[in-house]
């Protein structure tokens, strides 16, 4: 389903990528479906894993303020992908992920995602286990400002 996404993407060099670079920019973030991306949590704006999606590879210290360094200076929010259905775009397509997420899953087989109530991995979180998805954030729904991976 690579081609549900309508996306601008623009290539980076390895040398010159970093984690807020290839969250921002990377094809795996909107080309790919959850799941089928090498970037394994999936945030979506609705709840039940529904409307537009974004996969996010690396941690994020603020989805308002990532900093992708290079051409790119100042900071940049992460957003939904834009997401066209047969008639118009999904709900929440290019929206700000930062206190817009509804739900989430990990896809991840060995670590947690932890997705945090304010920016600087603080505050209540939701924790989703390898292979676990949540329907309805229940500590951050919706008022969701980071994430972090961790080993437990």
């Amino acid at each position: 389903m690579a081609g549900a996404a309508a996306w601008l993407c623009i290539s980076t060099t390895p040398a010159a990528a970093n984690t807020d670079e290839s969250n921002l920019m990377s094809m795996e973030a909107c080309q790919e479906w959850p799941g089928a991306s090498a970037f394994k949590l999936a945030l979506y704006y609705n709840s039940s894993q529904g409307g537009a999606w974004r996969n996010i590879g690396y941690s994020v210290y603020d989805f308002g303020a990532l900093r992708p360094g290079g051409d790119w200076p100042g900071t940049h929010p992460l957003r939904f992908c834009v997401i066209n259905g047969a008639s118009s775009p999904w709900p929440g397509s290019g929206l700000n992920i930062k206190n817009n997420a509804a739900s989430g899953e990990n896809f991840h087989y060995k670590y947690y995602a932890r997705i945090y109530f304010n920016s600087g991995y603080k505050g209540p979180q939701d924790v989703m286990a390898p292979y676990q998805h949540i329907d309805r954030f229940r500590n951050v729904y919706n008022e969701n400002a980071s994430f972090k991976w961790t080993s437990t």
